[in-house]
């Protein structure tokens, strides 16, 4: 069953100016794609990050490419 990135997103106003965030933490999903795009491995990721788990880099990926789909979507 996939995981449902609605679990471990959170968006709050109040915190990284309303960036989407990861259980709302100070970790945005933004940072998360940025290290995997700069090479890091998701291994990497979570020995640098050790709050993050796996499902957190999953669900990161799975809000990126939901919000892909929307935007291509309107276009």
């Amino acid at each position: 069953m996939a995981l449902d990135w609605r679990e471990r997103i959170t968006v709050d106003p109040a915190m990284h100016h309303g960036r989407p965030t990861i259980r709302g933490m100070r970790i945005s999903v933004q940072d998360v794609l940025d290290y995997l795009g700069s090479g890091m491995s998701i291994d990497e990721v979570l020995s640098d990050f050790p709050d993050l788990t796996p499902e957190d880099i999953q669900a990161s990926i799975a809000y990126a490419a939901e919000q892909m789909r929307k935007r291509t979507a309107t276009a």
